[in-house]
């Protein structure tokens, strides 16, 4: 991926998700590089040696992150591709890495940018 551009937000939200096998390329660092300034707002985490993209998001009521909530397991049911999420009162955590490779894949910068959309236009 050498000199590659980082691409748009709005350039990966009309992305769709592409099927993984097990044998499916993780990014790369110098991947991981350029696109994690693109999902704004999401954190690179590591779980037991498994590296993944980390949110929370805050909400004023129960019945709104409830909401959220919804539509992030709908967008997940459409791409193919599912994340852990945690929702409790003013807040749900999203956690999105490909669970095949047990890494980050490039699906997983698609669905945290359209995470972030969705969000955004609530």
């Amino acid at each position: 991926m050498k000199n590659q551009i980082r691409p748009q937000p709005g350039q990966l939200i009309k992305e769709k998700c592409t099927a993984c096998r097990a044998d499916s390329p993780a990014v790369s660092d110098e991947e991981v590089k350029i696109l994690l300034p693109v999902v704004m707002d999401w954190k690179l985490i590591e779980e037991n040696g498994t590296k993944k993209l980390d949110r929370s998001f805050r909400f004023s009521t129960f019945k709104d992150a409830m909401a959220f909530t919804s539509k992030i397991a709908s967008l997940a049911e459409d791409e193919g591709h599912h994340p852990r999420i945690v929702t409790e009162w003013g807040a749900v955590r999203v956690t999105w890495w490909t669970h095949k490779i047990r890494n980050l894949h490039r699906n997983d910068f698609l669905m945290a940018i359209k995470s972030t959309d969705i969000f955004n236009n609530l």
